[in-house]
Order: structure tokens, then C-alpha cells, then sequence
């Protein structure tokens, strides 16, 4: 049986919409929504989704509040601006859940000041897939905080991923996710430079995915990604380039704080950075391929 608990949803781009809906499909709710731009409402609202003026309408009338926002200083302003989660009375009990993408150090401490200004927990637990799996339930979560903090979250996440695993205490999710990002970016700027040795060789490129398959190769990028840039399937907004870029050079940041290099992350982020300053800010990651062949 779903627990009854009322949920708000703060941040309704094309993954908060389609987390929305995806909960209330679950039968979850009833879900109050809130977004910097009133006009994205209009995606959910018409679905069941109840409106409110301010995050911190929306604390006020939800026992769990989800996040869905760009960065950390969104995810700041939503939560300690000055109609903020925070500022909503009776927070003691209360549960955020932050399935943005933010800085590990700074998710710390701001969960700690949530905690010691309003009695609410807070769980980390950013998320990997994109809106497609965001809609049938199917994405990665990687998460953080308190065992107890994370069991209330679990029937929440579980409506949403098919994995959802906690990886340590506040902070561990989004840990999680840099390494995710570091992957992920890294993979689009192999997968075009190894599309681009295919298509040079005159092989079958379009086969290559299934002639791999179960190989050391085999991956989920090579499944859903190689097939995007094989038939140019560049459709934005799919995923954006410079979201894409500013995962990437938060990766490098990380990495500098704990006296890491990672080269190969900081070749990639350099191929973002061409990409987007060519024009490319609102193409799909995918269509990086563009860098490597002229006519793609």
C-alpha cells in the first residue's frame, strides 16, 4: 500500500514534469507544485497537480517536499530565499528530497541549516536517465542521509527508478552523481569519436551496438546513445549541451578539491566547452557528433 503522504514538488522543468506526472500516475499525492516560471504549471496542473504561490506554500502543505532545480545556488535560493522551504511554519517532521544536481560540500551544509533552522531531514538523491525514464519509471537514483530519512524517501524514489540505492550518508548522492557525470560526459565524446572512426572505416555502423552486445564494449551508452548520433536523431530539448558542460566542469572542480586529475574528464569538458561556444547551447548532448563530421 502507497504511505498517504502529501507531497510538493518544487522545480518543473522537463524531468520535474514528468516526475510529477509519474507520481501521480503512481497514485501518489496529492502533489502541490510550485516553479520560477508560472507558465510550466500548465504541464502538470491540468493532470492534478495543485498550484501554490511560493516554495514555501508548498512546504506548508506537503509532509515531503521534492526539489528538481538547475544547480546548488537554485537549489539554495528554493529552499532559504525569502519565501523559501524554510521559511514555511512546522517544519519538524518533514522530509526534502533533492534530486537536483549540486554540490556535494554545499548539500552538507545546507541540510545541516535546514535541520537546525526547521527540524526538516533531508536526502540527496540526484538521478540519471532523463524524462523518457523520468515518465515510465526507470531512472537511476543515486542517494544520501540518514537510514530512517532515506526509508521514508524509498516509496517515493521507487515510483520513479527502477535503482535506487543509498550510497552513504547527506552528500553520498551527490558524490554519486559526479561520478555519473564523469561517465556519462565522457561517454557522448567517445561515442561520436568512435561513430567517427566507424563511419571512416566503412563498416555497418548501425550494427555495431548489436555486434557488441555482451562484450566488454557493451554499455547503455553504446545501446541508446550510438543509435542517436548513427540517424542524426538530434532533438532538442532531449538534453542540453551546456548543462552537459557545466556537469563536466563541476566534475574537474571536485576532482581539484581532492587533489585528483582526471584528464580524459578535462578532454571531454574541452570539447563541450567548443561545442557550446559554437552555438550549440540548446542542442542535444548527442549532437556533439557535429564537432567531428561537418555534413552530420
Amino acid at each position: 500500500m502507497i504511505p498517504a503522504m502529501r507531497i510538493g514538488f518544487i522545480g518543473i522543468g522537463i524531468m520535474g514534469e514528468a516526475m510529477v506526472r509519474r507520481l501521480m500516475d503512481c497514485g501518489h499525492g496529492p502533489v502541490t507544485v510550485w516553479n520560477l516560471e508560472p507558465e510550466r504549471l500548465a504541464t502538470v496542473v491540468p493532470h492534478g497537480a495543485i498550484p501554490a504561490p511560493s516554495p514555501a506554500a508548498v512546504a506548508a502543505a506537503s509532509d515531503v517536499v521534492m526539489l528538481c532545480v538547475l544547480h546548488t545556488e537554485a537549489v539554495r535560493n528554493v529552499v532559504f530565499g525569502a519565501e523559501g522551504v524554510a521559511r514555511a511554519p512546522g517544519g519538524r517532521g518533514k522530509l526534502l528530497v533533492d534530486l537536483s544536481t549540486a554540490d556535494p560540500d554545499e548539500t552538507r551544509r545546507m541540510a545541516a541549516a535546514l535541520r537546525a533552522e526547521t527540524g526538516m531531514a533531508w536526502v540527496d538523491a540526484p538521478v540519471s536517465g532523463g524524462p523518457l525514464a523520468a515518465r515510465a519509471g526507470t531512472l537511476a537514483v543515486m542517494a544520501g542521509g540518514a537510514e530512517a530519512d532515506f526509508a521514508t524517501a524509498l516509496p517515493l524514489l521507487r515510483s520513479l527508478a527502477a535503482n535506487v540505492t543509498r550510497m552513504g550518508d547527506i552528500g553520498a548522492g551527490q558524490t554519486t552523481k559526479v561520478i555519473n557525470q564523469a561517465i556519462v560526459g565522457t561517454g557522448f565524446v567517445l561515442m561520436a569519436e568512435a561513430l567517427t572512426l566507424a563511419e571512416a572505416a566503412g563498416i555497418d555502423a548501425a550494427a555495431l551496438p548489436g555486434c557488441l552486445a555482451g562484450g566488454f564494449a557493451d554499455s547503455e551508452l553504446l545501446r541508446r546513445i550510438w543509435p542517436q548520433m548513427q540517424t542524426r536523431r538530434f532533438e532538442p530539448p532531449a538534453s542540453y549541451a551546456r548543462q552537459l558542460l557545466k556537469d563536466m566542469k563541476a566534475v574537474q572542480a571536485f576532482a581539484e578539491g581532492l587533489g585528483a586529475e582526471l584528464p580524459v574528464v578535462a578532454a571531454a569538458a574541452a570539447r563541450y566547452a567548443d561545442f557550446v561556444s559554437q552555438g550549440n547551447e540548446l542542442a542535444d548532448s548527442a549532437a556533439i557528433l557535429r564537432l567531428y563530421r561537418a555534413d552530420a
